[in-house]
């Protein structure tokens, strides 16, 4: 699941490791966001780790329980209007910049404007 809040940008998954644990993990492209994540919302997350080895640079392991009511916190704490106005508040002009190439990207659903070739891969 991808999830674009205005303290950052989390890709969260269940990894085979992390079923038996009751866990999940949680992606991001910058470092800051997780520790975002964490110091305001998660603190239940494990160490943040570090790997250029990978699609997400940086990832950490939290309860699946942690993480659900990080994420109504996260809904629970919505005080704005405009989501993309909010971020460039937050996290400045840069970040909000690159959310609305992904809006941009995302009203093509709308548009009908998204087939891809099967053979794409990026859908991979």
């Amino acid at each position: 699941m991808w999830i674009i809040t205005k303290i950052g940008f989390f890709s969260v998954v269940e990894k085979p490791e992390d079923a038996e644990g009751g866990n999940l993990t949680i992606r991001s492209r910058v470092r800051s966001d997780l520790e975002n994540l964490r110091d305001r919302y998660l603190p239940d997350m494990g160490e943040i780790g570090d790997s250029t080895a990978s699609d997400y640079r940086f990832r950490a392991v939290a309860p699946r329980d942690a993480v659900s009511a990080a994420m109504a916190a996260l809904v629970a704490g919505i005080d704005y209007s405009n989501f993309k106005s909010a971020v460039s508040v937050t996290q400045g002009y840069g970040r909000a910049e690159v959310y609305g190439h992904v809006w941009g990207e995302l009203y093509r659903l709308q548009s009908g404007r998204f087939e891809a070739p099967a053979d794409d891969p990026r859908m991979i």
